[in-house]
């Protein structure tokens, strides 16, 4: 009997993401199978991800990592699984005929090209990766029209907003005001700003709500996860970005809402857990069971909302002036925030260093609207190697003062 499951690749399998798809997977077997795993280096826990599931494919980021996962699955003589290596394993597990969803779920701009390689195959794609969309905007969204695909939301907040525009409808259809990004405002809400001087890499990462990965918990604690988001939103939704407001909510309830014409307000609400906007993408238009348990409203003592300091998260205001400038802003100030935060998370800077060392890149861009990925990507490394140089300059500068005080 022909199996009539949906067939997944998740790019990103051993992420936060990556977990909570096989979670939603495991309590609806029955109508999904999982066709292809991807990881960077954690060759443990992609062994574990393939005993459990038992994939067509397992694809490793570099040669070692795979010929290790190769000769784990060798020894446990419990799985067929083909393991592959590097960018034309991921491209191929993305696009494959066989496929039918694929989670993009991959960190960073190097999600970028596997995701447009299951947007060029007409893929049905579930967008964790909000990079692939700040970095290539009009590109991205042209190939999903070009190719056919289904490009479905699985942030929370735009996962949020596209249930509260009617599973996608057009905001200029159905006569959208305003659309409101709400956040937590992360572990430093209240905070001191004189104090984020001496923020430490597990303080930043000790986000309140949220169980995230490392990178996208200091995103939210600088709030650049919000700038980011807006430039998203401005390309999902075809909205621009004066149309977009950040909202401050420290309880994580509300994931975003959207503002119509004639004044109504519509919320979407939910747990803080990204099994809920995983398990919507998944089974869209119907609905199956996340493991995530529905809010007790009788429980809730309040919610709260106020506006976002930007003077206490700077990269709010880059983000903006990114998404109002042409693409190579938000390619840069996207390709300076991996290389800042990576620099903060390996103690190379402080963390008030990190929109610092945006604001620096972001400046120096010389303007330009590259017309294919490559071109995008040149735009990229160029940031990448801005930031490098000035993270190495600001190392260079506390080294001085250090050098003196021991001679």
């Amino acid at each position: 009997m022909a199996d009539l499951r949906r067939k997944v690749t998740i790019l990103g399998a051993t992420g936060s993401i990556g977990v909570s798809t096989l979670d939603v997977i495991s309590r609806n077997e029955s109508a999904f199978n999982v066709f292809a795993l991807t990881a960077n280096s954690n060759v443990e826990k992609m062994l574990e991800q393939c005993l459990a599931t038992q994939p067509r494919f397992a694809v490793m980021r570099n040669d070692e990592s795979a010929a290790q996962l190769r000769q784990l699955l060798k020894l446990s003589e419990a799985s067929a699984t083909e393991v592959l290596s590097g960018e034309a394993g991921l491209n191929h597990v993305a696009s494959h005929a066989d496929v039918d969803d694929v989670v993009a779920a991959i960190v960073g701009g190097a999600g970028l090209k596997p995701t447009m390689a299951a947007v060029e195959a007409g893929k049905k794609i579930l967008l964790a990766n909000k990079e692939s969309l700040v970095m290539s905007g009009r590109l991205f969204m042209e190939a999903v029209a070009k190719h056919d695909a289904t490009l479905l939301p699985v942030d929370s907040e735009h996962n949020a907003i596209f249930q509260c525009l009617a599973n996608g409808a057009s905001a200029h259809a159905c006569g959208v005001r305003k659309i409101m990004l709400t956040g937590s405002g992360g572990p430093f809400l209240r905070r001191t700003v004189e104090s984020f001087v001496d923020v430490t890499p597990a303080e930043a990462c000790a986000h309140p709500n949220w169980s995230m990965g490392q990178k996208i918990s200091v995103d939210s604690a600088t709030m650049m996860n919000k700038g980011l988001e807006l430039i998203e939103a401005k390309w999902l939704f075809d909205v621009s970005p004066d149309q977009i407001e950040f909202v401050v909510h420290p309880q994580s309830v509300v994931h975003s809402m959207v503002e119509y014409d004639d004044g109504a307000v519509v919320a979407q609400l939910g747990q803080p857990d990204m099994r809920t906007p995983i398990a919507h993408t998944l089974a869209w238009p119907e609905r199956i069971d996340s493991g995530v348990p529905a809010l007790d409203f009788m429980a809730m003592s309040k919610l709260e909302f106020e506006a976002a300091d930007l003077e206490r998260f700077p990269c709010l205001s880059l983000a903006r002036r990114a998404a109002e400038g042409p693409q190579s802003d938000s390619i840069a100030l996207n390709a300076a925030n991996e290389i800042a935060v990576q620099a903060f998370l390996d103690e190379l800077i402080g963390f008030a260093d990190i929109p610092i060392v945006n604001k620096t890149v972001l400046d120096d861009t010389a303007d330009a609207e590259p017309a294919t990925i490559d071109e995008v990507l040149i735009i990229d490394a160029s940031a990448r190697k801005s930031a490098l140089r000035l993270i190495e300059q600001i190392e260079c500068d506390r080294a001085g003062p250090k050098r003196r005080q021991d001679a």
